[in-house]
């Protein structure tokens, strides 16, 4: 099932811009520029050396309350900023405030000018309570002073908009968004670089939405704009280059957006040098695209190479860092790689806190993504109060109706279907839907994957009447917005053919599988991960029907794919290898079954450890084989030890437990001891009736 993964990515950061100012003397200038240089550069360390000094010569040369002195906190503010130092840019730009305001009243362009660096600040805290009031004073000033037409007054309304758009007030953002590009279209021609990157902005709010139609013709046309003007090798240009291409990736077009992130990538080491953070940013972005494609090998270097550069430039405890250290722990965690990303989860998780706060949006979202780690370890005791955790913080600070709390009521409700507590799950996935189909709209790609994972929902507990028509209008959902070959489409149309298969509609079911197999092929590769999944789910509908003979060779394709590409310690080479023991299993070929099942135990015991649910289900899968065989001592202690796991994981009352209890019941039987086995039928019984 598709599972929404909210995980931080580094695109583009908007910081305030340094302010260039003359006088307090030629050693004062001198150092101003150079800090601005060096800023430029991404140095931002020395940066904040040379700002600091030239501070000092206004100071000891023009007195506090000069304008020089302004000039020198403004651009030392703006670099502490950018090195998420916070705490002592906040203090700077409200001294920085209270001196312009004495010195030139409350209604002046630099006061407004203040007022809105403040208001960035608070506004890469998370804090968009405090920066929307301060965006409006800006703004206000700035139209009476400058008038409503004004080009700074188009980057307050820019600025104003993104705060929006970030609470997931999209009705908001998007005429501020239309009206700054207007005003700017006006006063500086349709040709302007200004211009170019309103509409880069518009784009991405467009993308936000999931309305690539909107959003593709104006990232190309601020894209032609900053080629003609700035040349084609400016950092801007591969700003929007980058941009471009996370839409194409977002598209599943991964040819499109490889060229374009190796173009943003090589204009950046050229023009900004291989240790600049934007260097950083395009490093990550092309290692995830070749982690989307299963490319492992590419992209764990990139990852590495963009940590590094993250820790060097701007220091082992800022927020970008947070987030390289959490793409690489994702990686690791694709993989399977569990002991490497937990404490890559943890120390990303623990920056975040540190320098945003407990209560800041990327805390919620890091605290979701070591949540999901845990679940996929089987570790729900502790998965359930970091979700629960990231989920009032979200509603907290961005509001019950935004999409990052659908996103964690969506994650919260996963982790309860998999304990099969269904009953709680619903209700959490149709909050997250109503939230999405509100904020989103109807058809957007986040509502087709909420969609997808409540039909699950009702799937697990064999309600297929509820579960089909909503499987059907996430994947038409997907098919419209994404386009017939996206891999998420291929997901879809997987899960709506394990429908019918479950129905034992094999004629609806098999040409939905083989739809899914050519398209993940096609977008993905033959060798991807992807496509082994679909060639084991075909495969299984084979061996549903009978077909062994067209069964076998898609089991053992997709045990290659997936040995070739994940390594062979993966859980998931691990699930292929249970997949084909059932098959020679059921033929009886059980010296070819037992060491597949055994190593397939192996793997996830290592992989796992020896309490997840999927290892209860090999050591039962075992078990069923040594009784087939007669062996029923080493099938009892291999079930019992599945029941103690299911019971121990899940819970006393999940349906996996009651399928372990019929099973042992069927042992007891076989070896004459009836009256244990009706014990075991009627807990096995009443743990469905609970469920229903």
């Amino acid at each position: 099932m598709n599972r929404i993964m909210a995980v931080a990515i580094m695109l583009l950061f908007a910081v305030p811009t340094l302010v260039h100012a003359q006088g307090a003397g030629i050693e004062w200038n001198t150092l101003n520029q150079e800090a601005v240089k060096l800023y430029r550069q991404g140095k931002f360390d020395r940066a904040v050396l040379v700002a600091e000094k030239a501070l000092e010569v206004a100071n000891a040369n023009v007195g506090p309350d000069h304008p020089d002195v302004a000039t020198s906190l403004s651009n030392l503010a703006s670099l502490y900023h950018t090195q998420g130092n916070y705490a002592k840019a906040e203090a700077v730009y409200q001294r920085l405030l209270a001196v312009s305001e004495k010195a030139l009243g409350p209604d002046h362009p630099d006061v407004a000018r203040n007022l809105h660096n403040l208001a960035a600040l608070y506004g890469t805290q998370g804090n968009f309570a405090k920066a929307e009031p301060l965006y409006q004073r800006s703004l206000a000033i700035n139209e009476k002073a400058l008038g409503p037409d004004h080009p700074t007054v188009a980057t307050i309304l820019n600025n104003l908009a993104e705060n929006y758009k970030i609470q997931g007030n999209y009705a908001k953002a998007e005429p501020l968004l239309q009206r700054s590009l207007a005003i700017r279209e006006k006063a500086l021609g349709a040709d302007h670089p200004d211009v170019a990157a309103t509409q880069n902005n518009l784009a991405e709010l467009y993308k936000s939405q999931g309305n690539y139609t909107n959003a593709e013709p104006l990232f190309k046309r601020s894209l032609a704009i900053r080629e003609k003007v700035l040349g084609v090798d400016h950092p801007d240009v591969a700003a929007t280059l980058n941009n471009l291409a996370g839409l194409y990736a977002n598209q599943g077009n991964h040819a499109k957006a490889e060229s374009l992130f190796k173009r943003s990538l090589a204009i950046r080491e050229k023009v900004l040098g291989p240790d600049h953070p934007d260097v950083a940013t395009s490093l990550n972005n092309l290692a995830g695209l070749y982690s989307t494609q299963g490319d492992y090998a590419k992209a764990e270097p990139l990852l590495k190479r963009s940590l590094t550069v993250s820790e060097k430039v701007l220091g082992p405890d800022h927020p970008i860092m947070a987030v390289s250290l959490g793409n690489l722990a994702a990686f690791y965690y694709a993989q399977g790689d569990y002991a490497k990303a937990e404490p890559l989860y943890q120390r990303s998780l623990a920056i975040f806190t540190k320098v945003l706060g407990p209560d800041h949006p990327d805390v919620a979202t890091s605290l979701n993504n070591l949540a999901e780690f845990y679940k996929s370890q089987g570790n729900y005791a502790k998965a359930e109060p970091l979700f629960k955790r990231s989920l009032t913080i979200s509603e907290k600070v961005l509001g019950p109706d935004h999409p990052s709390v659908a996103v964690s009521l969506n994650n919260l409700g996963e982790l309860y279907k998999s304990q099969g507590n269904y009953a709680k799950a619903e209700p959490l996935y149709q909050r997250s839907l109503a939230i999405n189909e509100k904020a989103m709209g109807p058809d957007h790609p986040d509502v087709a994957t909420i969609l997808g994972n409540l039909a699950g929902n009702y799937y697990a507990q064999g309600d297929y009447a509820k579960a089909e028509p909503l499987f059907k209008r996430s994947l038409a959902i997907k098919e419209k917005a994404l386009g017939p070959d996206h891999p998420t489409v291929a997901i879809s149309l997987s899960n709506l053919a394990e429908l019918y298969k479950s129905q034992g509609n094999y004629a609806k079911a098999e040409p939905l599988f083989k739809r899914s197999l050519a398209s993940s092929e096609k977008v993905l590769g033959p060798d991807h991960p992807s496509a082994a999944t679909s060639l084991n789910n075909l495969a299984a509908s084979y061996y549903a029907q009978g077909d062994y003979a067209k069964a076998e060779p898609l089991f053992k394709r997709s045990l290659a794919i997936k040995e070739k590409v994940l390594g062979p310690d993966h859980p998931d080479v691990a699930t292929s290898l249970n997949n084909l023991a059932e098959y020679y299993g059921a033929q009886g070929n059980y010296a070819k079954a037992e060491p597949l099942l055994k190593r397939s135990l192996a793997i996830n015991e290592k992989a796992l450890g020896p309490d997840h649910p999927d290892v209860a289900t090999i050591l039962n899968n075992l078990a069923r084989l040594y009784q087939a065989q007669g062996n029923h001592s080493q099938a009892e202690s291999l079930f019992k030890r599945s029941l103690a796991i299911f019971e121990k994981a899940l819970g006393p009352d999940h349906p996996d437990v009651a399928t372990s209890l019929v099973n042992l019941a069927l042992l007891y039987n076989d070896t004459n001891r009836e009256m244990e086995a009706l014990e075991m039928m009627i807990r096995a019984k009443q743990i469905r009736a609970i469920k229903r």
